[in-house]
């Protein structure tokens, strides 16, 4: 018997955060998650992390010469998102290295945050 997919109507909504992250060396995509995951659970603790439901969908990566910057979008669950701004913007240091993490907005999609928030800022940086 195969499962059947979860209606819309019964999945949990979701909205997705575009970010900048600046930082002195480029991060891999598992270094990202973890500093995520590390200042939600340093800010929150684990039972209201759990909640968020996070998961990093897109990354843009652009090299300049002194920092590296990183353009994402994040999926958290809607109600959360502001406690999940809080924690971002509240990680400054992963493996002895600055960074900084800079909120560019929130959207119910992910086609409306690269749209609004990341395009153009592509365009400019070439």
């Amino acid at each position: 018997m195969k499962m059947k997919i979860l209606p819309p109507t019964l999945r949990n909504p979701r909205r997705y955060i575009a970010f900048e992250l600046i930082s002195e060396k480029e991060l891999g995509r598992d270094e990202i998650i973890s500093v995520i995951w590390e200042s939600c659970l340093r800010l929150h603790g684990e039972c209201e992390t759990s909640n968020f439901r996070l998961w990093l969908m897109k990354l843009w990566s652009f090299d300049f010469p002194d920092a590296v910057m990183t353009l994402g979008v994040l999926q958290c669950q809607r109600g959360y998102e502001e406690k999940v701004m809080a924690a971002l913007t509240s990680a400054h240091h992963h493996g002895g290295k600055r960074l900084a993490f800079h909120v560019l907005g929130i959207s119910g999609t992910i086609r409306s945050a690269t749209q609004k928030f990341i395009k153009p800022l592509d365009k400019d940086k070439y």
